[in-house]
């Protein structure tokens, strides 16, 4: 988890897969082969991509059995498939579905979204994540803290299994326009003193983003490290104290939406958050871009709405 994080959207696996679709049709293969769950989606768009059918394995880590899950029938011996895992590690599940599937006279040729440095078995079709540590959309809550301290309990036999993935969900939240009303930046401009103490007396919106409170892990605001006493003040003073504060160094990232959005990307990345509400809409498309995993929602305040929000860099017409 000290490895750089190699982001892998479903956009980005679909066009590797679209890539491949030559190379694909080329192999005939009678059928593409998933296994659940991070093998599923690549194997669908491999059955998009090419037209084959497809099917599921399902593995226990614990006992390294593989079965059959499908309602379609094995293909006959002889035949050539696919298997499709997000990545080819350490541990035996993609090694034994291979042979799970050649014990059953089947010629198999493999595909993962990813191979790295640990992976056990080198993939006919992957995408190079040596020296990374690839992350895929369906396992974004990987990197926060209750996911990695349930998956280390796992691993040394404490606990019995995983929580389902949405009960990792964790929220970030901004400040200004999410708990309380922005005060426009005209007054700042016009008399600062007045404009901090105008804010200092707001009280927080009646409607708060349809969000558990309790699911918010820390509040990422623009304002600058200066205005911290005051910020935990007024926190303090409406019932939200209780909730870790992250602002913005401005020797590191400006006031503008530029430097304000790479600073709450880099924080929210930091947290280990797999949501973060941003009240700001270029703010929260920057970070949406800079962060393509992280679930980035724009919430307007008057009109109590919220908008899931992604965004990747534009380089104009070729």
């Amino acid at each position: 988890m000290n490895k750089p994080v190699l982001p892998l959207t479903y956009e980005q696996l679909d066009h590797w897969i679209e890539s491949l679709q030559p190379a694909l049709l080329a192999e005939q293969f009678t059928m593409s082969i998933g296994i659940l769950r991070g093998g599923a989606p690549l194997a669908l768009m491999v059955s998009h991509a090419v037209g084959t059918p497809v099917a599921f394995l399902r593995y226990d880590r614990q006992t390294r059995s593989v079965a059959w899950d499908s309602t379609l029938p094995m293909p006959p011996a002889g035949a050539k498939v696919l298997i499709c895992e997000d990545i080819a590690g350490r541990g035996f599940t993609l090694s034994d579905c291979v042979d799970f599937l050649r014990n059953h006279g089947l010629e198999v040729k493999t595909l993962t979204g990813a191979v790295d440095d640990l992976s056990r078995l080198q993939p006919d079709y992957a995408i190079d994540a040596r020296g990374y540590f690839a992350l895929f959309p369906w396992e974004r809550q990987a990197y926060t803290e209750r996911y990695r301290d349930d998956w280390l309990r796992v691993e040394a036999g404490d606990a019995p299994a995983m929580a389902e993935d949405h009960e990792y969900f964790t929220y970030a939240i901004d400040l200004d326009g999410i708990l309380l009303p922005d005060v426009p930046l005209a007054r700042y401009d016009e008399d600062l003193a007045a404009a901090l103490a105008e804010r200092d007396a707001l009280l927080p919106f009646d409607a708060l983003p349809g969000i558990d409170l309790q699911r918010v892990r820390m509040i990422i605001t623009g304002r600058p490290e200066a205005d911290r006493a005051r910020t935990l003040a007024w926190l303090e003073r409406h019932g939200f104290g209780h909730m870790q504060l992250v602002m913005r160094t401005p020797g590191t990232h400006d006031e503008s939406p530029v430097g304000a959005a790479a600073h709450k990307a880099s924080a929210a990345l930091r947290g280990g958050v797999t949501h973060f509400v941003e009240s700001d809409p270029v703010q929260a498309l920057l970070i949406a871009q800079q962060a393509p995993l992280l679930r980035v929602i724009w919430w307007d305040a008057h009109t109590q709405t919220g908008t899931l929000v992604g965004a990747r860099a534009w380089t104009g017409e070729r």
